[in-house]
């Protein structure tokens, strides 16, 4: 009977607010590592995760927010993109150069 009760939302959300309150009491106690879904280099909560894909499931915007995320992890950031060729600042000096471009090309 539990389990049907687990499977309608909201079990679902009781069942992640018991999550959320074991992981963060365990955390609080240095005992993280009991859980399974815990691992040393681990940063965020699981409990946040879950939350999120249930907002998701309900919120088109949400699920849109989530994969922009997704994709802004995997792209490449370069310190050059959106650096201006004709310019440079010197951190250390505080200087800027600039350098107007050519009229002709």
């Amino acid at each position: 009977m539990q389990f049907v009760f687990f499977m309608t939302v909201p079990g679902l959300v009781v069942l992640l607010t018991v999550l959320a309150f074991v992981e963060q009491v365990l955390m609080r106690a240095g005992r993280a590592g009991v859980l399974p879904w815990r691992n040393s280099g681990r940063q965020g909560q699981i409990s946040a995760t879950g939350f999120e894909q249930l907002h998701a499931a309900f919120s088109p915007g949400k699920q849109n927010e989530l994969k922009e995320r997704q994709s802004a992890l995997v792209m490449r950031d370069d310190e050059e993109d959106g650096d201006p060729p004709w310019s440079t600042v010197d951190l250390t000096t505080g200087k800027a150069l600039i350098r107007l471009p050519e009229a002709g090309g």
